[in-house]
């Protein structure tokens, strides 16, 4: 299938170098294939000339001795970033080349984050950031769609082969790559084991505010330790934490974040699953809109001290414009929407289930509605 980024990526491609990062298998290679065998006109796999990979010995070497294919106007550079020395080189591959060779590069990583260090390659490329599967992306049949995404997650390969059995064998390979590889490759941590116990600690804190010090006693490390730790498993895309928004007269909380994985199919309580997938499709909203449009975006959520909460405030700009609760049935209006209403500059309010209600509240900007229409209809992009 066609992935969302597709013409947006082969259309920047004419202009600078476009970076691609995501969670390991969440599909770069598969859309990078893609893309090189639309600009060819034939279809391309791994052992085309244009694609090179770090991981490949051969085409590292080549690399290294600054030797690019020949004849090739597109080159593909998957997983380049496990090289320490990787933006200087790629800046002189580019800069040598820019006239007559177009770069998409890849990697399993946050590129934003593993570029910096005095970026010598500013200015030179568009950045994305490749997600799971989404109701949107996947199109008409929705209900079908969503009880797939929820048992399996939005990654390619378990949600399309949708059986246990596969699901958990693509799980346990994964996380070798990601603890395995990944992790020691980039981050050069010898905690491996307690990194990974980290991850699997996480997966319990999903939707809740998230303590590193409660994590510090668990793990026996320091404040500070622990808190690098979530963030390498951030980068790694692993996971991902928003931050509150509110203001003094509602007495909201300021630094706490709430906490979410990339695969929500790891989530084992239901109504935290759904939160999850909520969270990852509006977040796939932001970031499709930040990295085409180039306005700020921000996902966060709404809580203030007496533990009123509303799940997820959408922020454009520094101001907000939606905030979204989520219900797993179709019940009535939360008595914490109102509250927050009557206080914040928030527009509109959506209440979103997986019943057929819907219905609005006008008095208090809201509607209640089916998650499957809100995503059709708020977060088509």
């Amino acid at each position: 299938m066609e992935r969302y980024l597709t013409e947006m990526i082969m259309d920047d491609l004419k202009k600078k170098m476009v970076f691609v990062g995501g969670p390991r298998q969440v599909g770069k290679t598969t859309l990078s294939l893609d893309i090189l065998s639309r600009h060819l006109g034939v279809i391309a796999n791994e052992d085309h000339p244009a694609y090179m990979n770090w991981d490949d010995v051969n085409d590292r070497d080549r690399l290294l001795e600054g030797r690019l294919p020949s004849n090739q106007s597109l080159i593909v550079l998957d997983e380049i970033h496990k090289y320490p020395g990787w933006r200087n080189l790629l800046k002189g591959l580019y800069d040598k080349n820019k006239s007559s060779r177009m770069f998409l590069v890849t990697g399993s990583a946050r590129l934003d984050y593993y570029r910096r260090g005095g970026d010598s390659l500013q200015g030179r490329y568009h950045y994305y950031r490749l997600h799971p599967l989404s109701l949107v992306e996947l199109g008409p049949k929705l209900n079908a769609n969503m009880d797939q995404l929820l048992e399996f997650g939005g990654f390619p390969e378990p949600f399309f082969a949708s059986s246990i059995q596969e699901w958990k064998r693509w799980q346990r390979e994964r996380n070798s790559r990601v603890y395995r590889d990944d992790l020691v490759t980039l981050e050069h941590v010898s905690e491996v084991s307690k990194i990974e116990h980290l991850g699997a600690l996480l997966r319990k804190r999903v939707g809740s505010v998230l303590s590193i010090n409660s994590l510090r006693e668990e793990l026996s490390c320091s404040h500070e330790t622990a808190e690098r730790w979530v963030s390498i498993l951030e980068n790694l895309y692993v996971c991902y934490r928003i931050p509150p928004y509110g203001t003094d007269s509602i007495k909201a909380i300021k630094k706490e974040k709430k906490l979410y994985l990339w695969d929500w199919s790891l989530v084992e309580s239901k109504g935290h699953r759904l939160e999850n997938l909520v969270a990852s499709n509006l977040l796939k909203f932001c970031h499709f809109l930040e990295d085409t449009q180039g306005d700020d975006y921000e996902l966060r959520f709404l809580r203030d001290r007496e533990k009123r909460e509303v799940d997820f405030v959408v922020m454009k700009n520094a101001k907000p414009l939606f905030a979204v609760e989520v219900k797993s049935g179709d019940q009535s209006l939360s008595a914490h929407i109102p509250y927050f209403a009557a206080r914040l500059p928030i527009p509109v309010f959506y209440q979103v289930h997986l019943g057929s209600r819907d219905e609005e509240y006008t008095n208090y900007r809201t509607r209640i509605l089916p998650l499957q229409t809100f995503c059709k209809e708020i977060l088509s992009i």
